[in-house]
């Protein structure tokens, strides 16, 4: 029984250690954000970094990133040579 009683005391210690310390590195992330940048602002090494947005070549299927690709006719190219491979192909009765 004294086992049990230990086993649940030592979870409970550990459980509040565990609080204590994330509370203690919101609190040191809270005082780290309110340094500014020169300007009174934010620094923008702080923003949150999003992942750019990726397109699928029409010609190949490959996926590229937006700011690399190609648009044609509304259509996406992963490069210029696509894009011209794409606009030389037959298209309608042309195809046969």
């Amino acid at each position: 029984m004294r086992q049990i009683f230990l086993l649940i005391l030592l979870f409970i210690v550990g459980q509040w250690l565990v609080k204590a310390l994330r509370r203690h590195d919101a609190q040191a992330t809270q005082r780290g954000a309110g340094a500014k940048g020169a300007n009174g602002g934010a620094r923008p090494s702080d923003a949150p970094q999003l992942a750019e947005p990726m397109i699928r070549c029409a010609e190949c299927g490959v996926h590229a990133p937006k700011s690399d690709s190609v648009m044609v006719a509304g259509q996406p190219f992963c490069s210029a040579a696509h894009a011209q491979r794409h606009a030389a192909r037959p298209t309608g009765r042309d195809a046969r």
